[in-house]
């Protein structure tokens, strides 16, 4: 079973994030289920979505607490929220961040990527351009870091969910699919230092 948590904000559109992956996932073959944690209902305040996907009919109902993977819409909840809470070692943290600076706090035993979904949804018109709903562009940016399902199935995800805009959540994707950065390790990092401090 591979188990996801989506952190965002009120009007984010975490629990859209999730459903838009849970319809990829089932086009990708998977059993599917998603549920979002509320605090209280307004704009800006945090919320949480989650979802779950099996090859196997999915019989488990509780809250997920160590997710396989992470995706945080809004760069500032990483300083301000347990992003990392529960994370797996094999696991992947897919961060919203118009850089990777000061995102080595986040670092550890899983990968961490990331893409500036914010600059890429205000470019395709994705909410206002003031306020640009990223959500579905962290999607496309998901199935890069975990190869899950493919662009084919979120551009079949996207028809479904949000048909009315499907054209540009479509295009908004596929740019941050092929943006996508993944941070250096810090293992691989330090490893890499050995090497060459010891090739001199």
């Amino acid at each position: 079973m591979i188990e996801i948590r989506i952190h965002g904000r009120g009007g984010q559109g975490a629990v859209i994030a999730s459903t838009v992956i849970a319809h990829a996932s089932h086009h990708a073959g998977y059993r599917v289920q998603v549920f979002p944690e509320f605090g209280v209902e307004r704009r800006g305040v945090p919320v949480t979505a989650f979802a779950r996907l099996d090859r196997s009919p999915i019989l488990l109902r509780t809250k997920i607490t160590n997710p396989d993977h992470v995706v945080v819409l809004d760069p500032a909840l990483a300083r301000h929220s347990p992003v990392t809470d529960g994370m797996r070692e094999d696991g992947c943290i897919v961060m919203n961040s118009p850089s990777d600076e000061g995102l080595e706090s986040l670092q550890g035993p899983w990968r961490l990527a990331w893409v500036d979904a914010t600059e890429i949804a205000a470019r395709h018109g994705i909410g206002t351009a003031s306020a640009p709903i990223v959500n579905t562009t962290m999607v496309g940016a998901f199935a890069a870091a975990t190869g899950l399902f493919r662009m084919e199935h979120v551009e079949a995800a996207l028809r479904e969910v949000l048909p009315a805009g499907a054209e540009a959540n479509a295009a908004a994707a596929l740019e941050a699919f092929e943006a996508l950065r993944v941070m250096p390790s810090p293992v691989t990092g330090a490893l890499q230092a050995l090497f060459e401090g010891g090739a001199r």
